[in-house]
């Protein structure tokens, strides 16, 4: 299994996702929505994301921290165009790192590895996005020197939302 560079500490390594990952990393993305206070999960979340991380050309990245066996947090990222910049970015989706393993660099070691995955992709920078009421999350990212940028993000649903009988 990869270990990607600069990233084992005492007790674990960040690596790749594998698809034998995919029901813990269904679990931490459940606890990393109800931590950001957001919908939950499909139940069949990992029934949607084997196609979108393992195909032979996958849409989106996971990065994982394996904390002796047990999956404590993880990245997922993807490829998207700049308009704006003529160029490539990395999008990081979700990073998480579960209550009890926060303070202990997890976070820097998926948020490095994910910049030399961008470096590898040839994206010209990593973008993303984290609730304004994180101060915890915001001052871990002004610490690792990223900028703040103040749009607002928004979603809108394209799919017809089903009415209960």
């Amino acid at each position: 299994m990869r270990v990607l560079k600069d990233t084992a500490r005492p007790g674990g390594v960040v690596r790749p996702a594998i698809a034998a990952d995919l029901p813990a990393v269904a679990h931490l993305c459940a606890a990393h929505a109800a931590f950001e206070r957001a919908e939950p999960v499909p139940v069949d979340l990992v029934t949607r994301l084997e196609p979108v991380l393992f195909s032979a050309h996958p849409r989106a990245w996971c990065l994982v921290v394996d904390h002796g066996g047990e999956l404590i947090g993880y990245a997922t990222y993807s490829l998207e165009f700049s308009t704006w910049q003529a160029a490539d970015y990395v999008h990081l989706d979700c990073l998480f790192v579960t209550e009890p393993h926060r303070g202990e660099g997890w976070g820097r070691a998926l948020l490095n590895a994910v910049k030399g995955e961008a470096v590898a992709l040839g994206a010209a920078q990593v973008q993303w996005q984290t609730p304004d009421w994180n101060g915890d999350a915001i001052r871990f990212y002004n610490r690792a020197g990223a900028q703040a940028s103040s749009k607002v993000r928004f979603s809108l649903p394209i799919r017809p939302t089903q009415t209960p009988q």
